[in-house]
């Protein structure tokens, strides 16, 4: 098409429009200047009223040698465009999967860490010489870790940004590892939970609170992000069942050591310790919407009610199943009289909690991600009364691997109606409070279950688990369906 031919069309288009009693349109094209420009390298054509701009685009003139694509024909600006957002997005799909594969692998660490204690707690108190009380401190003060970890989440990231942040408990739990590893005095041992916890409490946050601030599939990856979690669970127990009948039983946390290690590396070579919003720029998402008011951040997140609801709804859930994961191996072996190898009843469990969190996502979609869980939790109490009620040691490992397949998707589910229904700019902080107290209810609820089990045996493990769903039930039906206006 020759240049006379490009300027008759948009003559023509021009004439069209001025009908429409438009007084001066602006019109870019790819062509090349034409000899009359004035300074700014643009070209006036007056037609009846209007005053026509063509503007030539940077770039070596037409037919010169160092252009392969500005050929006579032309391209238009919307060409433009469409060729740099396909460049763009590749570049930013290959760094969000790369920031999302870490975090899976962030959250692969912190099931692992939860899949370790179960098939090794027999040992440990064979090892100390404690019974179920003493031996749940370990609970109480990874409890105290994980609240320590969230209430300092939220200064932490605000200070240094998230990607030190998770580098900061990652090397927390590092040292956590480090001291169970050559299986210490027990006030050591039970130190080395605390800075666990703590480490695992801020991984947690971060991640989840990253990943509910996508725009692109966030219920699918938060889905995905805690599989990775449920995968980490059920691998953990094969190792550290074999390790807790060898006499070097520790040295189940040498491997912990290495995972974490990797995981150090991996953190700090993709956040490269920068902001939340520097990471989510490289993968082309900027904020969408800022702060209302200048007012402490933690005032804004404990101010609101749905913050704190959630909160206990992950505190319970969670230490419904770490408490489910760890203590029924004890329930298996005291009550049901399994033998050595019932330690991978816990891998039962966590492989069904994986399975789930997968395999029903359509599920949750097609009947509501709220309904989801109130019949998820529903189904695994009707399963806890089978193990309470049906002697049988084979029905009952069934049983808890069914469960896990219930209880699963319900964490991420927790997680997406939070990105739902709370502010923006408060998101990562209050979905770090609310996964640190979460993260708690992992030593909380285990603690209450050794205490009871000390009084009244390790039997009553099955009623205090329906209770706690129970409560589940009714704590989720507070839980806005809706976000409310926050000024």
């Amino acid at each position: 098409m020759s240049l006379t031919e490009v300027q008759s069309v948009h003559s023509t288009r021009l004439e069209s429009l001025h009908h429409t009693n438009l007084s001066s349109i602006s019109v870019r094209a790819a062509l090349a200047p034409p000899s009359d420009q004035d300074g700014g390298g643009l070209r006036k054509v007056h037609i009846n009223k209007g005053d026509i701009e063509m503007a030539q685009l940077p770039g070596p003139p037409i037919g010169s040698s160092g252009s392969t694509r500005n050929t006579a024909e032309g391209i238009t600006p919307l060409d433009t465009v469409s060729t740099h957002q396909k460049q763009k997005p590749s570049s930013a799909k290959s760094a969000a999967f790369i920031q999302f594969a870490v975090l899976c692998w962030t959250l692969f660490l912190a099931g692992w860490n939860d899949g370790t204690t179960g098939p090794l707690l027999p040992r440990i108190q064979e090892n100390y010489h404690v019974g179920y009380a003493i031996v749940s401190l370990l609970f109480v003060f990874g409890c105290l870790g994980c609240i320590g970890g969230a209430l300092a989440n939220v200064h932490l990231t605000e200070k240094l940004g998230l990607g030190k942040t998770l580098v900061l408990g990652c090397l927390s739990q590092l040292v956590g590892y480090a001291l169970m590893a050559p299986a210490p005095p027990f006030p050591v041992f039970v130190l080395g939970y605390v800075f666990n916890s703590f480490g695992l409490s801020l991984q947690d946050a971060g991640a989840n609170g990253y990943v509910a601030s996508l725009k692109d599939n966030a219920e699918t990856k938060m889905g995905v992000i805690h599989a990775a979690y449920g995968i980490g669970a059920l691998i953990a127990p094969l190792p550290a069942t074999q390790f807790s009948n060898m006499p070097r039983w520790s040295f189940q946390y040498l491997i912990s050591v290495g995972i974490a290690i990797s995981n150090l590396i991996a953190l700090i070579a993709v956040f490269r310790g920068r902001r939340q919003d520097e990471c989510l720029a490289d993968i082309g998402q900027t904020p969408t919407e800022s702060a209302s008011s200048d007012e402490n951040k933690y005032r804004q997140i404990f101010r609101l009610r749905e913050v704190h609801v959630l909160a206990l709804f992950a505190l319970i859930y969670v230490g419904v199943e770490v408490t489910i994961a760890g203590w029924s191996v004890t329930y298996i072996l005291n009550v049901r009289g399994g033998g050595k190898n019932s330690g991978y009843v816990s891998s039962g469990f966590f492989g069904g909690l994986t399975f789930g969190r997968v395999a029903l996502l359509p599920l949750n979609k097609k009947i509501g991600e709220r309904n989801a869980v109130f019949i998820y939790t529903v189904l695994a109490i009707a399963l806890e009364f089978i193990i309470w009620f049906v002697p049988s040691l084979t029905g009952g490992a069934v049983a808890v691997s069914f469960i896990g397949v219930f209880l699963g998707p319900i964490y991420p589910l927790l997680m997406n109606h939070s990105g739902r229904i709370l502010p923006h700019w408060l998101l990562t902080g209050s979905i770090g409070w609310i996964g640190g107290v979460g993260a708690a209810g992992s030593a909380f609820v285990p603690f209450i279950t050794g205490a009871l089990a000390s009084k009244e045996g390790i039997a009553a493990l099955q009623p205090l688990m329906i209770a706690m769903m129970a409560a589940m039930f009714l704590l989720w039906a507070l839980v806005p369906s809706l976000p409310r206006r926050v000024d």
